[in-house]
């Protein structure tokens, strides 16, 4: 049984052999083939293939910088559109800063929160140039009061020590005992002092006297408004609703101002603040202090506010009003009741801005005067 499975088997097997080496020798043909034909081909069909090949790596090199170009645009351009947003956006908050610093002055000024300025470069360069003006203006104030003397009381004063030396010679002579030297050159500096007071009362009356021979117009030119700064401030001694203030208004020298603010600004709002005042009004008594000025305010029905100058103004800047040029009285006479007459015009108006006649009061070049928070109000 075996053989015969045996002798079936082994034809089978030869037969397989058979197509196993038939198909071995056709596939070895077909790679000889191949291969001669791969041996046929010329040089310049190597040629023609490495040139396409180094054309495709080229192309695929510009795709590539091309790619990366479009992509550098792309970051670039989201970039700049980032960049204008956030431009747009930082100018917003500045706006909304610069407004909310606003509120918060007008706020604290009219809680009497006292406000520091720093002076800048050019405001101490303007305030050093004031002084020295102001310092040059009053010594050749002094030297025309003692030029414009008049010579008749200097005549009258001569005749006086002339005629008080003989009879000092008489009553030697008369009584044979000298006269005490002393008495003497005390009468003599009296006179001289009477005749000096003289000139200067005569100087007085003779700038009023300019003064009310004007054109007669009456406007807010003729007050002396100025800028001035609290030194110092303390109740009045016998008035609880008054302050007694010591203001220096650039003249070399602090003025006292009596004021009714008790009420309506608390004393530690006081000391140190910057504030316009009339310095023309003739220096009158209040409760037993000579008072030289007065501090303005807008005065409501409820509330007083002491207006606000420009941050940057300095102690002694004028303030005017553009639509009414001149130049301020020395003193305002009472009898011609100028700010009386004037008062009724001069208001804030829906900005708060102080005016006269509609017209805002300024210091050139620097800003309006404002009451922190009161419209349409009455200023005195």
């Amino acid at each position: 049984m075996l053989i015969k499975l045996t002798r079936q088997v082994l034809p089978q097997i030869h037969n397989l052999s058979k197509a196993l080496l038939v198909t071995s020798a056709s596939g070895r043909n077909n790679f000889q083939l191949k291969q001669r034909n791969l041996m046929m081909a010329s040089a310049a069909d190597f040629e023609r293939i490495d040139g396409k090949a180094a054309l495709a790596e080229k192309i695929l090199a510009d795709l590539q910088s091309q790619i990366e170009a479009i992509r550098k645009a792309a970051i670039q351009s989201a970039g700049l559109e980032e960049e204008k947003q956030l431009i747009k956006e930082n100018e917003e908050l500045r706006k909304e800063i610069e407004s909310v610093k606003t509120a918060l002055f007008l706020a604290e000024v009219g809680n009497g929160v006292r406000q520091v300025q720093l002076p800048t470069k050019a405001a101490l360069s303007a305030f050093s140039t004031q002084k020295l003006n102001t310092s040059d203006s009053v010594k050749v104030t002094n030297q025309v009061k003692q030029e414009s003397v008049p010579q008749s009381s200097q005549q009258a004063t001569e005749k006086k020590i002339e005629d008080s030396g003989k009879k000092t010679k008489q009553k030697e002579s008369n009584s044979g005992e000298p006269v005490n030297n002393k008495k003497a050159k005390k009468e003599k500096i009296e006179n001289v002092e009477e005749s000096k007071n003289a000139g200067d009362t005569s100087l007085k009356k003779k700038a009023n006297a300019d003064n009310d021979s004007g054109d007669g117009t009456v406007d807010v030119s003729r007050l002396d408004l100025r800028i001035g700064k609290i030194v110092s401030v303390e109740k009045h001694p016998d008035a609880d609703s008054l302050y007694v203030e010591k203001v220096d208004v650039g003249e070399g020298h602090h003025r006292t101002v009596v004021s009714g603010l008790v009420k309506h600004v608390p004393i530690n709002a006081m000391k140190d603040r910057i504030a316009v005042f009339m310095c023309n009004l003739k220096p009158a008594k209040m409760r037993g202090v000579l008072s030289e000025g007065m501090i303005m305010c807008a005065s409501g029905a409820e509330k007083t506010e002491i207006l606000v100058p420009p941050t940057d103004s300095v102690i002694g800047d004028r303030v005017t009003c553009e639509e009414y040029p001149g130049t301020p009285d020395v003193q305002l006479n009472p009898k011609k009741k100028i700010w009386e007459t004037l008062k009724p015009d001069v208001r804030t108006n829906a900005d708060r801005v102080a005016t006269y006649k509609g017209a805002p009061l300024l210091i050139k070049g620097k800003g309006v005067i404002v009451a922190p928070t009161l419209a349409n109000t009455q200023i005195s």
